[in-house]
């Protein structure tokens, strides 16, 4: 029989692998322990927070390091949307959760179909609650993962990675790009695999963590602020705004509503009476209401030259017939 002991014992060859995986991440940036918050939990927790504030202040620096970088990423990633291409988020853990928060905050924000931007997690749905053993460490998975979702050369896919070296990051840019996809790389590692792999690296370096290796704070928030550049300007360059106006807000909530009805009014400075009538007669469109008024067009017209216009609406009111702005 065999004993506890003998079946939780490390073979040479996993010792061997962990060993060499110690080596990698103990060259990694985001893996580096510093000595001199050894102590930290003896500190007050006033002073706990005025540390960890500290540290948050320099990750809006590192992300304006590599803001060339960043629209150049965004530049690709609209002009084949724009084609009718998708936005795909692929990632594990932290990184994978925080790419589906952003691409589930779309369709609310941007009025995208749920199809147009998609967050991958290593796992599946379940592990966006709870860690999937060894998915992250799966490349095979990625591939799997985006190969159901027939990707095409229209496509843009994000490897988001803390590390720049989780296979299934990686996994999933490499998949992307031997099927033509467009290839983000985020890490918050210097030279990394995943970076390597892609055809636009975006490295993040923030430093070491507060607590030793845990990414989901300067990390995580790094990937975030990008992540809110990635889609948001991509929205920007598809017409999804007008000015710094959402005006393909979805309406589906009272507070949305309330929103549809001020961005009107901001547009156009129309008075609630029109506004109610105008939306009513747009089916509560908030980008049609506003052509319809500075416009001076009917709802179908308001529609037609928005067709024509691909939803940018400084476009269609510039071809409207009586443009007042």
């Amino acid at each position: 029989m065999t004993s506890t002991t003998d079946a939780n014992a490390a073979t040479p060859g996993r010792d061997s692998e962990y060993g060499e995986l110690r080596a990698e991440l103990a060259t990694l940036t985001t893996e580096a322990f510093r000595p001199e918050l050894a102590e930290i939990d003896r500190l007050g927790t006033l002073e706990i927070a005025r540390i960890m504030n500290g540290e948050d202040r320099t990750v809006p620096t590192a992300v304006a390091a590599r803001l060339p970088e960043i629209a150049a990423a965004i530049d690709g990633t609209a002009a084949r949307m724009a084609r009718g291409g998708r936005l795909i988020y692929a990632g594990a853990g932290t990184p994978g959760r925080l790419g589906i928060l952003d691409a589930s905050e779309c369709p609310p924000t941007f009025n995208t179909d749920p199809s147009e931007v998609i967050g991958l997690i290593a796992g599946g749905p379940s592990a966006i609650i709870t860690a999937v053993e060894g998915a992250e460490d799966s490349a095979e998975l990625a591939a799997a993962d985006l190969e159901a979702l027939d990707l095409t050369s229209d496509d843009t896919v994000v490897g988001i990675s803390a590390s720049g070296r989780t296979p299934y990051a990686v996994g999933a840019v490499e998949h992307a790009r031997a099927k033509g996809a467009l290839t983000i790389g985020l890490s918050c590692n210097a030279d990394s695999a995943l970076g390597a792999a892609s055809e636009h690296p975006i490295e993040i370096v923030v430093g070491p963590e507060l607590l030793t290796g845990s990414t989901r704070l300067k990390a995580g928030t790094a990937q975030k602020l990008v992540l809110n550049m990635l889609s948001t300007i991509t929205m920007i360059r598809l017409g999804k705004t007008y000015g710094n106006l959402m005006v393909d807000v979805r309406a589906s909530n009272e507070k949305l509503r309330a929103r549809s009805r001020r961005i009107v009014a901001l547009a156009t400075g129309a008075s609630d009476e029109e506004i109610e009538a105008t939306l009513a007669a747009t089916d509560g469109e908030v980008k049609n209401a506003i052509l319809t008024i500075l416009g001076q067009v009917d709802g179908p017209t308001a529609a037609t030259l928005l067709s024509a216009s691909d939803g940018h609406l400084r476009a269609a009111l510039a071809a409207a017939p009586r443009t007042t702005t």
